[in-house]
């Protein structure tokens, strides 16, 4: 049976439409999306859940995934640290064959069933980690037996697909299923289907934080301070919070190393 991702188009003769049609088409498709997201908000949650109750007894999450999809798991997991202020290795991102490619596309690594459970063991996984298969098409064989060989090991195991009733969603305790349908290119599923991705690993992650007290009121308190940019943000954060001048803010978040820190600081040697 083929796939919703893989049905042909509902546009033809690309070639032929100006620029402003083909864009006009494109934005049109993409404001779908987030329509698709919004009717698994429920499985999102479960799998959320789930997540935040592992991490909170030590456990991490794995991403796995192919090609654009493998892509986004990285990515997702990448940007965790710096913005949460986590270990690195909390979230992790793997990719069918390996970090290359992230860049250029490894021919057939997706359809290796037994490389991802190699891929997660070098990680020392355990039934206390949650492991996410992403795969737009809900059929990439790398995902497929990642995700057997989790269950297989007493490790809950999710997914985010893009079809519904697909091989990935079966082997999913959590399966997130996001419809997309059609893309504008026939295929092409780094287009609505990665968008859908993109916009639930966001959510799984940043509800993960938020759950786990890495955010305060709507501030990354524990935001790493690794450009200029970030350091003015926590030093007007710091401002806010204390209400000290900007000179003081700044020299006191250097010393502290954070947004929490400082603050904390602030407060206990007030109170003395």
């Amino acid at each position: 049976m083929q796939t919703s991702t893989e049905r042909d188009s509902h546009y033809n003769h690309l070639e032929q439409m100006s620029v402003a049609e083909i864009l006009q088409h494109i934005n049109y498709e993409d404001q779908t999306v987030a329509v698709s997201v919004s009717k698994a908000l429920p499985q999102i949650e479960k799998l959320i859940t789930v997540i935040t109750a592992r991490m909170k007894v030590g456990g991490r999450l794995f991403y796995i995934g192919a090609g654009t999809s493998g892509r986004l798991g990285v990515v997702d997991a990448s940007e965790c640290p710096p913005t949460f202020g986590v270990p690195f290795d909390l979230v992790v991102g793997i990719i069918a064959g390996g970090d290359g490619a992230i860049r250029k596309a490894v021919e057939f690594a997706e359809d290796d069933i037994n490389q991802a459970w190699k891929d997660l063991s070098a990680f020392n996984i355990t039934h206390k980690d949650v492991v996410v298969g992403i795969a737009a098409s809900g059929t990439t064989p790398y995902v497929i037996g990642g995700l057997k060989a989790a269950n297989q090991n007493k490790i809950a195991t999710g997914c985010v697909v893009c079809n519904s009733g697909s091989p990935v969603a079966a082997e999913a305790n959590y399966p997130i299923e996001v419809v997309t349908g059609p893309e504008f290119i026939t295929g092409s599923t780094r287009m609505k289907a990665g968008t859908a991705q993109k916009l639930v690993l966001n959510m799984l992650t940043t509800t993960v934080m938020i759950q786990l007290g890495r955010v305060k009121g709507n501030k990354m308190v524990d935001m790493q301070l690794s450009n200029n940019k970030l350091v003015d943000r926590g030093t007007k954060m710091v401002m806010n919070a204390t209400g000290l001048d900007e000179t003081t803010a700044a020299k006191m978040l250097k010393k502290q190393g954070s947004v929490r820190k400082a603050v904390d600081f602030y407060n206990q040697n007030k109170q003395a």
